[in-house]
């Protein structure tokens, strides 16, 4: 198993400082090349994502690996918004993606943020927009003003004063007429503290990919890549959906090796649709 003595990142937001370190400790370096990677996408809207977020990590990836001549490039891709279950809950997902282009080797490590510092409100007052920043705590997150519309725009990011939130705010609602005006936490990795500790969790567990080697091939990022469901009901043996197993899996070759993740073999009968529909 050798890993690339240097890699490529794409990112214009500072992301270095979170990904850097753990891949350093296996011996490779990050470049960080010139790229506008909001080309790709905009927290505010002005610029909307094209594709999924593995889609979207993947063409920073490619842009930085083309740009740098790198064939090995490193991305990610965040999206917020409201909790799936609980609409009224933040909820965010971050993606991170290795890509060597010699072998054609994709390694993708997800993790969900259940608590991110993640906001927004359409206003229409400058009062509105305090009662937004009371709620929001600027010392951890900058804040973007944006319009709404037709034809979203970005009207500033980065603002780290409430006085200039506010300005912002006025500015915008000048230019807005009827539309409304987006006040948003700053999600960008560099303005967004919270958001920046989830891609540096993401990044250890890149690395530990990184450092286990397959099994059968020797190839680098052996890991968890799906969890299985239907876990079976200890009465009735039916499968349930709770998680029964974890596949780690070679994304060269791929071999795979399924695990049991559960602390029991069995649901219980009140977990089972059958028992308990």
């Amino acid at each position: 198993m050798k890993l690339p003595a240097i890699a490529v990142l794409g990112t214009m937001h500072g992301k270095a400082d979170a990904i850097a370190p753990p891949l350093l400790q296996l011996g490779v370096s990050l470049v960080v090349p010139a790229l506008d990677t909001d080309g790709f996408g905009t927290f505010t809207g002005e610029v909307p994502r094209k594709g999924t977020m593995l889609e979207a990590a993947r063409a920073k990836a490619r842009a930085a690996i083309h740009v740098s001549g790198i064939p090995v490039g490193v991305a990610t891709e965040g999206a917020y918004g409201p909790h799936p279950v609980l609409p009224f809950v933040p909820f965010g997902r971050e993606l991170l993606l290795w890509l060597d282009t010699t072998t054609g080797q994709e390694i993708v490590e997800v993790i969900a943020d259940e608590e991110p510092d993640f906001d927004q409100v359409e206003v229409n007052t400058v009062g509105a927009a305090e009662a937004f920043l009371n709620r929001i705590d600027l010392s951890a997150t900058a804040v973007a003003v944006a319009l709404r519309g037709a034809k979203p725009a970005s009207v500033a990011k980065g603002l780290r004063e409430r006085a200039e939130v506010l300005a912002a705010v006025e500015k915008a609602l000048a230019r807005a007429g009827s539309s409304s005006v987006l006040v948003q936490t700053d999600m960008r990795a560099h303005c967004n503290r919270r958001r920046m500790r989830m891609i540096g969790r993401l990044a250890n567990r890149l690395a530990e990919r990184l450092s286990t080697p397959c099994p059968a091939c020797g190839a680098a990022g052996f890991g968890i890549v799906r969890h299985e469901r239907g876990l079976p009901c200890s009465d009735c043996g039916t499968a349930t959906d709770l998680t029964r197993a974890a596949v780690r899996q070679c994304t060269v070759c791929a071999f795979e090796i399924q695990s049991p993740v559960a602390d029991r073999p069995h649901a219980s009968p009140a977990e089972c649709p059958a028992c308990n529909p």
